[in-house]
């Protein structure tokens, strides 16, 4: 059956309590007016705030005590008072209207607010320590607000074309492919440090690096980065096999577990400012020669925005790649 328009309304004006069977209905309309009357002190003064009959005001709390199958008001002198039942549907009433009131606030703020909304995503193996220090430049931006995903790297791509992302960051380019229409721009190319806590990092230590990790606890980053696969090369062309003790999706928590004691780990020079900022943590060595990239990649709606331009052309300024 077709609904009409009055019932539709009718509906959406609705609140439906589920505390016990049979399910009470109760009209929101009709918990207004009942409201209105309590505060009021009665149907008198009740209907010259509303501008409404007192007859159409008396039948609509009729209808909601019918509903509740309890008497909510009872004569009082010329006015009005609220039964035992009228009181915890009153102080019910009053939580709903006043958040009812409020609402209109906040929207009102809401809308005229200069949020200047940033969506990032972080692909899947990318090291967190190097995405914040590529974002850095616009975390004093004036009423940001920085919203971070992280996930698969196709999924992400995905919610860059239906415009949900405004950039995303990884450790590849976007494959060709021109039915999603996105760019991709190397912006930092990191070279590789280690470093590991004081217990384990020692002068000698220092000097025999590399060749040292063969005898270190080893962290090291999960499959998912593409970083794991440059290092795995690295130890092959060292003919070293480093005993691994831990392997890790994200590059902070890596940190932190070494900052603990657990191993030395590899980490860009791009985030090792966030990692000097643990306390524990030395520098072991530099590896020059290989290291870690991070690609920009960004739709039509990413290319004009600004905080998007200002993070790339930071990157540049700053010799990242």
């Amino acid at each position: 059956m077709e609904m009409g328009h009055r019932d539709r309304h009718q509906i959406s004006s609705n609140l439906v309590f589920g505390f016990s069977e049979p399910r009470c209905v109760l009209n929101y309309r009709h918990l207004h007016y009942f409201w209105m009357v309590a505060k009021e002190g009665g149907f008198a003064r009740a209907a010259d705030r509303l501008e409404m009959a007192v007859q159409t005001i008396s039948a609509q709390v009729r209808d909601l005590e019918k509903a509740l199958g309890h008497q909510l008001l009872k004569p009082s002198g010329r006015g009005v008072a609220l039964t035992e039942a009228g009181l915890a549907a009153y102080a019910r009433a009053e939580e709903i209207f006043q958040l009812g009131q409020g609402i209109a606030e906040e929207v009102r703020q809401a809308a005229s607010a200069k949020v200047a909304r940033l969506s990032v995503g972080l692909s899947d193996g990318i090291s967190k320590l190097a995405a914040h220090a590529l974002l850095e430049p616009v975390l004093a931006t004036p009423h940001l607000r920085l919203v971070c995903h992280e996930g698969e790297f196709d999924e992400l791509l995905s919610e860059l074309a239906l415009h949900q992302l405004d950039v995303v960051l990884a450790g590849q380019a976007a494959p060709r492919n021109p039915n999603q229409r996105l760019t991709s721009e190397r912006i930092a190319r990191s070279r590789l440090q280690w470093y590991g806590p004081a217990s384990l990092v020692r002068k000698q230590v220092r000097e025999r690096f590399p060749q040292s990790l063969q005898d270190l606890p080893v962290l090291l980053p999960t499959f998912h980065s593409p970083l794991r696969s440059t290092l795995d090369n690295w130890f092959q062309d060292l003919g070293m096999r480093p005993r691994v003790v831990g392997e890790f999706e994200d590059s902070a928590l890596l940190a932190v577990f070494a900052a603990r004691g657990l191993g030395v780990f590899p980490v860009s020079h791009l985030g090792a400012q966030d990692v000097g900022l643990m306390r524990g943590l030395r520098l072991l060595g530099d590896c020059p020669n290989i290291g870690e990239e991070v690609h920009a990649i960004w739709s039509r709606r990413g290319q004009h925005h600004p905080l998007v331009r200002q993070m790339v052309a930071c990157a540049h300024e700053a010799g990242a790649v």
